[in-house]
């Protein structure tokens, strides 16, 4: 029996948290549906990471995002939308979470927000194992990079070398050379067989594929190294990064840069999930913890959805595609009526693309670092804790729960809240114990999930 929509005082408040392909494509969903969603996000413009505006356009579209431009010009006249006919608080952080209700901040002031049904579309960041001189001023995070490009126009270097792994990373090198960088190497680790063995996979989406090996071959053709199964041991400098210290073929090389960007993959944005009681499931291929949820995107925690990277790295595509079906979830539980056959549709597009991710994983392997790191390697640079330390009260302490060693150590504690160092304190944990990563658990979440000072806590009522 076709249902029509509620009237408005007995809709339910659909919250959506994020603004990049998944959170924009499930606010579309709610709006086509007679519903006019809430969404929240930290940025000024919508976009997410992957299609990140400036306030300030430097370029055309197709020079900022490259093969993906006409994507990302979609995703930006659909946020645009979305903020002349939805409630759409840009700028603004979720600092905390609760059933039924967000705690928000936004220009230095508190915000309560009560909502019927949430979708988290988070996000992800980069994954980035500690090493040797990875806090030089000069090294940065392959994302970092490209935000500085996307955001102020400008480049890391001029000299500039990129290391880790992932199609990130050959996507930035390109976008910085054709920037006019001088890109230095490039240094996967991952061993060029097992992309090779994985080309079946990627054959699935053969024009994503043909993108990516475009870029390789264009670095190629315009001088730039690329090293597979290369290993970078440090950044080296007085004062600042002046070279990379690499592995290649077994022997040591030194290439000297002025920058230095790296990335071993992307990591899940899950706080909120975890401070919704969202149960979590280990991911050996992400080596991460990430919050369950069925096909549609439902979680374990009654009224939450999860779609996008902040509940596994898929990609913006994948993004888009488990936006809308987790939209359209949350409309079939509220009693309105939804299309069978879009969402056939969509389960149909997520498994070919969830091909496709496979293969990546298999491509772009994800790193361990817990035997490679040095004790003298700052593991934590928020409460300053060294790897040295950390196997050192992991040994006395016969350690073998990632928060037990956060509760000895400080580590996780400082403003990042574990974003920057749990996996690495996590691969250290795990190696030195002799246990599965799997086995020594995550950090908890707590809020404040994002940085408040103390006048704004002294705001908040008991």
């Amino acid at each position: 029996m076709q249902m029509n929509p509620p009237d408005a005082d007995d809709a339910p408040r659909m919250v959506v948290v994020g603004a990049g392909p998944a959170g924009v494509r499930a606010a579309q969903t709610l709006l086509r549906h007679g519903l006019r969603p809430v969404i929240v996000d930290e940025a000024a413009l919508p976009g997410g990471q992957i299609y990140r505006q400036s306030p300030t356009p430097r370029g055309a579209a197709r020079q900022r995002y490259g093969f993906e431009w006409k994507r990302a010009q979609a995703i930006h006249a659909a946020g645009a939308d979305l903020a002349a006919r939805a409630d759409y608080r840009a700028a603004t952080a979720v600092w905390n979470a609760s059933p039924g209700i967000l705690d928000l901040v936004r220009d230095g002031e508190l915000q309560t927000l009560p909502y019927s049904r949430l979708l988290l579309a988070t996000g992800a960041t980069d994954r980035v194992l500690p090493f040797a001189g990875w806090t030089l001023p000069g090294v940065y995070s392959l994302g970092g990079a490209q935000i500085a490009l996307k955001s102020q126009g400008c480049t890391f270097g001029p000299r500039i070398v990129f290391a880790g792994t992932g199609p990130l990373l050959y996507l930035v090198a390109y976008q910085y050379a054709r920037a006019g960088a001088q890109v230095q190497a490039v240094l996967d680790c991952a061993p060029l067989g097992g992309q090779a063995r994985a080309t079946p996979a990627l054959l699935s989406q053969p024009g994503m594929l043909a993108k990516g090996l475009y870029y390789l071959g264009w670095l190629r053709a315009h001088g730039v190294p690329v090293h597979h199964g290369a290993r970078l041991d440090a950044a080296e400098g007085a004062g600042r990064v002046e070279s990379a210290l690499a592995t290649l073929d077994g022997k040591s090389h030194a290439i000297p840069c002025d920058a230095l960007a790296v990335g071993h993959g992307l990591r899940a944005e899950t706080q909120l999930a975890d401070l919704l009681d969202c149960a979590f499931d280990f991911d050996a291929t992400q080596r991460a913890w990430l919050p369950r949820r069925d096909p549609d995107g439902r979680s374990s925690a009654a009224g939450v959805y999860l779609a996008g990277d902040g509940a596994g790295i898929g990609g913006a595509i994948l993004a888009e595609l488990a936006g809308e079906r987790a939209a359209l979830a949350m409309l079939a539980d509220s009693g309105i009526a939804v299309s069978a056959a879009r969402v056939r549709w969509l389960a149909r597009r997520q498994a070919r693309w969830a091909r496709f991710r496979r293969g990546l994983d298999r491509a772009f392997p994800l790193p361990g670092a817990g035997a490679a790191c040095d004790d003298s390697v700052m593991v934590c640079r928020c409460e300053e804790v060294r790897a040295g330390a950390l196997r050192a009260a992991a040994a006395q302490y016969a350690i073998d729960d990632l928060n037990r060693l956060k509760a000895l150590t400080r580590i996780g504690m400082g403003l990042c809240q574990g974003r920057m160092c749990q996996t690495g304190a996590a691969e250290l944990l795990a190696d030195c114990r002799g246990l599965a990563l799997a086995d020594i658990g995550r950090l908890r979440g707590q809020a404040p999930v994002k940085p408040l000072n103390l006048a704004m806590l002294g705001k908040v009522e008991p």
